[in-house]
């Protein structure tokens, strides 16, 4: 039997790659974007470092309001996203309606993020869902009421959003936690011990379980604070968020302005670098702040308010994205609706009869490209998981470079890797776009399967290894068939990833590849709801395709082994 430390050189080698596919890309989009930031740019006329794109771009009106609301809409989406978190886990924990909250949430993380910002613009506009439903016998409108609610000036319509989404997100990275850190049976005991449910969670469960949770709460953080297609669609305009003003000077067709866009996805990294210190040392000050609290033997802490608010929040959760993907479908299928009517007068399926055939080619480049990039990103994440095994030795912390894109801002590297990519003649093709999705759908594959994975029964390689089996066979024979749900569910969630991919689309893209995620937010600036219903749904159905892939095809392929079939 081979010892635990040979592991091949094939197995050493992908994860030197998968490093390198990671890192390159955002080095090198670094690099082009820090250049130009500080005016060097030969094939622009600049030749020299100098401050002027820095001079002209803090002399734009509106910026330090962009960059405000950035920071607001950043912390409050990630503030509020684990509270609530923490709410729904102190609240449902060891109840039967744990397993409710977690069927509802789970469906969630495969939609994408563009179609449920359209579907919840289509719901709290004023002349959406809501209104609808209460007018005019509640509130007397029979025409929309003047109100800014979409693309309001504080960005709450795009907190809102974005919570919608990251709820479910650290839901699930919370259930992947818990496992490692016993938080089941110490909840158990502090509630044993008189403890309440919300002072047991977070005195004793917390504690263990915020450690795990910090890389995926910095992301949401990082997000929060550099998004660009949500903030697109439910964001401010007057002015727009910092990253939507670095996107619309990159995009000037004026060249001059390049140097400026350079200087303000710097601005971003900066923002994104002092939020990322700002909540690490908020940590610092809460659990001083707390300190006292937590070793008082206090058994109560809000009781009463979370019992009443975490099953309101579920259900609000669940009759906002339910409304929302009612919504875009009556608007799919709706030939004439006037406000305040509840339901189309009439309904028509000849804009999907048409843009079926139409949005075909879309179609096939983003299930192409997704495709590529999640059976890349699935490669490299299986030789490095089997690297571990075969090397016998706890994951090297060089992993964790893996999720550098899951914090870096997109809008920072990805216009200094589109320039590089048009240097090179690389641009605007289908595997320039693959590449740039790998780097952002790895990061997800390997999250979602690492777990499984490092929880796999190492006996079960053991006893095929004394059987004479060789290592590959072991893998390739046993514990690739047991784990092949945890396998095809990261393959979605990867796909998924890569659905919604919106920015590296259009900036390694050049304009020239679209998929169905660049083209429905292109049509939010026509304004014709019924063609984005039709778009905003396609881009839904696309994931949740791929989620179905990885629930049947286990239930098929092992339905005589009950065990393979659930694992």
């Amino acid at each position: 039997m081979r010892p635990a430390s040979a592991a091949p050189l094939v197995l050493r080698l992908c994860v030197v790659l998968t490093l390198a596919v990671l890192i390159s890309p955002i080095a090198a989009g670094l690099a082009g974007t820090l250049l130009p930031a500080f005016g060097y740019w030969p094939a622009l006329g600049g030749v020299s470092l100098t401050l002027a794109p820095w001079r002209t771009l803090l002399a734009m009106p509106g910026l330090w309001r962009s960059v405000g609301v950035s920071a607001f809409v950043g912390f409050a989406t990630t503030t509020l996203a684990l509270g609530g978190v923490v709410m729904l886990m102190a609240a449902f924990m060891g109840t039967r309606g744990f397993a409710v909250v977690r069927r509802l949430l789970s469906p969630l993380l495969a939609v994408p993020h563009v179609a449920l910002a359209f579907g919840l613009a289509f719901t709290i506009a004023p002349s959406g869902l809501i209104f609808r439903l209460l007018s005019p016998w509640a509130t007397g409108l029979v025409e929309p009421p003047d109100l800014l609610i979409v693309n309001d000036a504080y960005g709450l319509s795009l907190t809102a959003g974005l919570i919608l989404k990251e709820i479910p997100f650290l839901f699930l990275m919370t259930l992947a936690a818990l496992p490692q850190t016993d938080a089941v049976r110490s909840f158990a005991v502090a509630r044993s011990l008189g403890y309440r449910r919300m002072a047991a969670f977070v005195k004793v469960v917390m504690p263990r379980l915020y450690p795990q949770l910090r890389l995926p709460v910095l992301a949401v953080l990082a997000y929060g604070l550099s998004v660009v297609d949500v903030a697109l669609l439910l964001g401010p305009t007057t002015p727009p968020t910092l990253a939507v003003t670095v996107l619309r000077l990159a995009d000037d067709p004026d060249l001059s302005r390049h140097f400026q866009a350079s200087a303000g996805a710097v601005l971003q990294l900066a923002l994104v670098l002092a939020g990322v210190a700002s909540w690490m040392t908020l940590e610092r000050l809460v659990a001083l702040a707390a300190r006292h609290w937590m070793v008082t033997g206090s058994r109560h802490c809000g009781e009463a308010a979370i019992r009443n608010a975490a099953p309101a929040l579920a259900a609000l959760i669940g009759a906002l994205v339910l409304s929302a993907f009612l919504s875009l479908g009556l608007w799919s299928v709706a030939a004439a609706w006037r406000f305040p009517d509840v339901l189309p007068r009439a309904v028509t399926l000849d804009l999907w009869r048409h843009e079926l055939t139409a949005a075909a080619p879309l179609i096939g480049r983003t299930l192409l490209v997704g495709a590529a990039a999640v059976a890349a990103a699935l490669l490299l994440t299986l030789a490095c998981l089997e690297n571990e095994v075969r090397r016998g030795v706890p994951p090297a912390s060089t992993l964790n470079l893996i999720y550098i894109p899951l914090i870096a801002p997109q809008i920072t590297f990805l216009a200094g890797t589109a320039s590089l990519m048009i240097a090179l003649h690389l641009d605007g093709n289908g595997l320039a776009v693959g590449l740039a999705h790998l780097v952002f759908v790895l990061p997800y594959v390997f999250l979602s399967l690492s777990g499984p994975w490092r929880a796999y029964d190492a006996r079960f390689r053991m006893t095929a290894l004394l059987l004479g089996a060789s290592p590959w066979r072991a893998l390739f024979a046993v514990r690739l068939p047991m784990l092949s749900r945890a396998i095809l569910v990261a393959a979605a969630v990867g796909f998924a990833v890569s659905v919604g991919q919106y920015l590296s689309t259009l900036l390694i893209g050049a304009g020239r590849f679209t998929t169905v995620t660049t083209e429905a937010v292109a049509l939010a600036s026509g304004g014709d709801r019924r063609l984005i219903g039709v778009y905003a749904l396609m881009q839904a159905a696309l994931p949740f395709l791929g989620f179905s892939i990885a629930i049947v095809v286990p239930s098929l392929l092992f339905r005589h082994r009950q065990g393979l079939r659930d694992g």
